[in-house]
């Protein structure tokens, strides 16, 4: 079973919405090389908020996810793509995954 996820909120600074959007699209084949994010979801919520929902079997692996490749690309782009990111642990209390 999963039993922790992220959710990352992030907030498009004016006219970066195509460059955010792109920006996740291509961190999917960063996490792709990473076994303990087990599903990786980039989403937008509305024309200029975007985010990220990913789950994992452990601390572990949310940890080294955080430490990783994605991880490490937020910072250099805060301020030049996006706002500040909100990132939020959460505990998952029930899933349902494909056999």
């Amino acid at each position: 079973m999963l039993t922790k996820a992220l959710l990352v909120r992030l907030e498009a600074l004016p006219g970066k919405e195509t460059e955010l959007a792109d920006f996740l699209t291509e961190a999917r084949s960063i996490v792709m090389d990473e076994p303990g994010t087990v599903a990786w979801f980039a989403i937008r919520f509305g024309p200029s908020t975007f985010g990220v929902y990913d789950v994992f079997p452990d601390d572990e692996a949310r940890d080294a996810h955080l430490a990783g490749g994605v991880g490490q690309a937020l910072g250099p782009n805060t301020g030049v793509l996006f706002s500040e990111p909100h990132i939020e642990k959460i505990d998952v209390l029930a899933d349902k995954l494909p056999a």
